[in-house]
């Protein structure tokens, strides 16, 4: 299986393999598993300060904060499929 970088804003990237889902940040149950995930040690913040828009969680089972928009992160990863997928 081929993967590309996807960026989740300032710099920070993670590779399109390891993307299990991608959820937006204002329901309870996507808190506690921030709040879990803070306490195991597997937070990963890519935010720099910045409202967390998204959180992103991995087959490493660690999760991203992310400031992009989880429709922005979803189109990036589709994007990088259909470039793997359609070679030029």
């Amino acid at each position: 299986m081929r993967s590309s970088p996807i960026d989740i804003g300032f710099g920070n990237i993670t590779f399109s393999h390891r993307i299990v889902a991608i959820d937006p940040v204002d329901s309870a149950p996507v808190k506690r598993m921030v709040h879990e995930a803070r306490n195991q040690h597997r937070l990963i913040d890519a935010t720099n300060g910045r409202k967390t828009r998204s959180i992103i969680r991995t087959n490493s089972d660690h999760i991203l904060l992310s400031t992009v928009r989880p429709e922005t992160i979803a189109r990036r990863l589709k994007t990088s499929e259909t470039t793997h997928e359609n070679p030029k």
